[in-house]
């Protein structure tokens, strides 16, 4: 038998609760947590999709470190170990271990979509980019829009300033657009002002718990910072745009 501890409860308060159950070999966290949904608690509420790693639904936090349950196995923890599963403690708890995470798909709205030149097509009405330009944004790609990032930065979740900073998982998000070669968007007083990319300060949490790997920091956070400082900190740059009045470096 396997020691589980359960967050059971919602927005009004809630406790841990002990479960014990069968662990069969190979078997994840999330098929555990539905062992005991099926035997002991029908009514504990946990979300889920694809089960193989790919719609980030299942996010939680193991042990105190969010990860996903469904590629979190059980041998990842000792047979006397005691098994914590909380929901995401960045955001409203709804039921258990279900939590809301509209405000993220809020964030998503504010962003202005990718806006390509259409003077840049070829003769054939074909976009045409540098393997290097796709490749540099391509990884970008890969978010499964699990949240964990958003649950580790320390900015919303122990700060609580979303109304100041729009969180890694949409830094990935701005800097693709950002660098992209066809984008005739400037995003860089936004990223700035609205976007918040100064409250960060290059943790690498977000990084360190990604399950795609994505390098959010090195990659994403960093260039963009970057850019906000050459753009409007650099004195060169700066004195530059003054006396030839350009808008944009």
């Amino acid at each position: 038998m396997r020691n589980f501890r359960i967050f059971r409860g919602d927005k009004s308060g809630g406790k841990m609760l002990d479960y014990q159950i069968e662990v069969d070999k190979g078997m994840v966290v999330l098929d555990a947590i539905h062992r005991i949904q099926t035997e002991q608690a029908n009514d504990l509420a946990v979300r889920w999709n694809c089960k193989a790693g790919k719609c980030g639904s299942c996010s939680v936090e193991i042990n105190g470190i969010p990860k996903l349950s469904c590629m979190t196995r059980m041998n990842e923890y000792g047979p006397e170990e005691t098994v914590s599963i909380r929901p995401l403690k960045t955001f409203p708890i709804m039921k258990d271990l279900v939590t809301d995470v509209l405000w993220n798909y809020e964030q998503n709205k504010k962003i202005v979509p990718f806006t390509p030149d259409p003077n840049l097509k070829n003769k054939n009405g074909d976009y045409v980019m540098m393997q290097e330009d796709i490749d540099r944004i391509q990884e970008f790609r890969k978010c499964i829009e699990c949240f964990l990032c958003q649950n580790v930065c320390h900015i919303l979740r122990d700060q609580g300033k979303k109304d100041k900073f729009v969180g890694p998982r949409f830094m990935i998000q701005l800097a693709g657009l950002e660098m992209h070669p066809l984008d005739t968007q400037d995003r860089i007083p936004a990223i700035k002002e609205k976007f918040g990319s100064g409250m960060c300060n290059i943790t690498r949490c977000c990084t360190d718990v990604c399950p795609e790997h994505i390098q959010i920091t090195d990659n994403a956070i960093i260039p963009l910072k970057e850019r906000v400082v050459d753009r409007f900190y650099d004195p060169v740059i700066w004195l530059w745009r003054k006396l030839f009045r350009r808008k944009s470096v």
